[in-house]
């Protein structure tokens, strides 16, 4: 056994390693901090007061960002950004001459606001020769209205340079309080536009195909929401949303966007659909609030939803209940491995919304929740907005999608292949941030299979990301990041491979393309590849 000196160890470093952050999560809920994503050939509406702070950021790099500045007068005033407008709003133009829902919501943005874009200039940022993650950032000198874009056209086969997103931030020098949130721009023009106010219920009718927003306008707010046929009412017979039945017909513990998306009531008739989600996190069924839960903890005489229910519900003849079973949006709550029912703090954040779409006339009934005693509202009930669409309207299916545990959330996308095989199936699944068909009507599987076998098959792999790997280095990047010998590849050649961490550990798998000499593409399944070969590129100091 070795000697070990006593000066030795005092040399020695024996303090514990510091620890380091194994799995980032969700970005922290920071009053005054606004997050938004501007995505490739897209664009956004947003107001900044007085002192408040902007940074934009170039996430991909290389995408140009067109940002337009007007004053309360609706002119031109990118000097209250301390800037100077260098050049035509051409991408913006071109982008909200699109008929695609989101350039609508943008242009109906503008004109509730008075203002024409016309001649309007911009502050060119970033370009061809911006880094990834590089930012800029500006401070308002007084209130202005900012549109914000990404432009781009769909990228060719032959193409090294897709339209990408840009990462928005404001700093608010005013903390709104919750009563003062602003409310994300309306999908389309309202039919009906309430306020639920804090520790409340309100009732509205909804007729057959119009569809219904329920609005977290602080964020972290639970939202319990009731329907009723309203035929059936009018004989007096309650049909309402029915646990058992929507659980038993959907298998899952709450629908959601896609083919499991039907709310019944107790005789197995449809009364809601879920069009939109941009939370993904609710428990549905759980009772609304009661007196005994609060009477309970000691909070005798406390508001609770299911006296608040009773009370607006009374005109409709509905008998009253000491608890609802009720869709509780926001509600963030699970059943553990110990089969324990747990809540925690809503994942919800200002302006998250449900959106709904009536299959029948209904009688609606949407809460505040007042529940301040635990983690359900943050110990802080604040308003619920409720927005009704008429039925003339259309709007894309989508559920909130994550591709990293700390990015920005994202809505579900159709491919540019929808239109054909949504003619041909209605069974799509959300497949990383995307709908595809599950199967098509009238084949099915047995069909599909001897397709593959005896004669050919196309599929929709639009969700695999693909990464364009480019500069002097990328050959170097490539060679040290994939299992296969890259430096073999000619160009015009393909090769399946692995993509691993030093240790041995699998990332992903994907097909590597070679286009040129320092030009490769990289098709595979995750976002995460690109982060990877981004650091990996840092770390060793290559120019690619």
């Amino acid at each position: 056994m070795s000697e070990v000196h006593l000066s030795s160890l005092a040399s020695m470093d024996m303090s514990p390693a510091r620890p380091r952050l194994l799995e980032p999560g969700l970005p922290r809920f920071e009053p005054g901090l606004e997050r938004y994503l501007v995505s490739g050939a897209g664009a956004i509406v947003t107001e900044l007061e007085p002192d408040d702070r902007l940074a934009l950021t170039d996430c991909e790099g290389r995408q140009p960002c067109e940002v337009v500045v007007f004053g309360r007068d609706g002119r031109e005033d990118a000097a209250a950004l301390g800037m100077r407008a260098n050049g035509g709003a051409i991408g913006l133009m071109n982008l909200l001459a699109s008929p695609e829902e989101s350039a609508q919501t943008v242009v109906a943005g503008l004109r509730r606001r008075g203002i024409d874009l016309g001649m309007a200039r911009a502050i060119n940022l970033f370009g061809r020769e911006s880094q990834p993650n590089e930012q800029v950032s500006f401070q308002a000198q007084r209130q202005v209205i900012v549109v914000i874009a990404a432009p781009g056209q769909p990228m060719p086969v032959d193409g090294h340079n897709p339209p990408t997103h840009l990462a928005v931030v404001i700093h608010r020098a005013h903390v709104k309080s919750p009563a003062e949130m602003p409310l994300p721009e309306p999908l389309a023009e309202p039919r009906l536009d309430l306020r639920v106010d804090r520790e409340t219920a309100r009732t509205y009718e909804v007729r057959a195909g119009e569809y219904i927003q329920v609005i977290d306008v602080a964020g972290r707010q639970c939202s319990d929401f009731l329907a009723f046929d309203h035929r059936q009412l009018d004989r007096g017979v309650e049909r309402g949303l029915d646990a058992t039945t929507t659980r038993t017909l959907m298998g899952t513990a709450y629908p959601g966007p896609g083919l499991f998306s039907k709310f019944f009531d107790q005789a197995m008739q449809p009364l809601v659909e879920v069009i939109r989600d941009t939370v993904g996190r609710h428990d549905t069924f759980a009772l609304a609030c009661t007196a005994k839960y609060y009477e309970d903890m000691g909070y005798f005489g406390h508001p609770n939803c299911s006296d608040n229910y009773n009370a607006v519900l009374k005109p409709y003849g509905v008998n009253p209940r000491q608890g609802w079973p009720a869709i509780n949006f926001f509600y963030n709550t699970g059943i553990d491995a110990n089969n324990v029912l747990y809540l925690d703090e809503p994942w919800s954040r200002p302006g998250d919304y449900v959106l709904l779409r009536a299959l029948t006339d209904i009688v609606c009934a949407s809460s505040a929740c007042p529940d301040d005693i635990d983690p359900a509202n943050a110990w802080n009930p604040t308003d619920i907005h409720v927005r009704v669409y008429p039925a003339r309207h259309s709007f894309s299916k989508g559920i909130a999608y994550r591709m990293t545990p700390e990015a920005e959330p994202q809505l579900t996308r159709e491919t540019a292949f929808h239109p054909r095989t949504s003619a041909l199936t209605r069974h799509f699944t959300e497949y990383r941030g995307y709908w595809l068909p599950t199967g098509y009507t009238g084949r099915g599987a047995i069909d599909e299979y001897y397709a593959c076998r005896e004669r050919a098959v196309v599929m929709d792999l639009s969700p695999l990301r693909k990464f364009e790997v480019l500069g002097p280095d990328a050959e170097a990047l490539m060679q040290r990041t994939l299992t296969r010998n890259v430096r073999k590849l000619s160009i015009g050649q393909v090769v399946y491979s692995a993509m691993c961490y030093p240790t041995g550990g699998m990332i992903d798998d994907g097909t590597l393309f070679r286009l040129g000499a320092d030009n490769f593409r990289w098709i595979c399944g995750v976002d995460y590849g690109g982060i990877w070969l981004r650091e990996q590129a840092q770390q060793l100091g290559l120019r690619v």
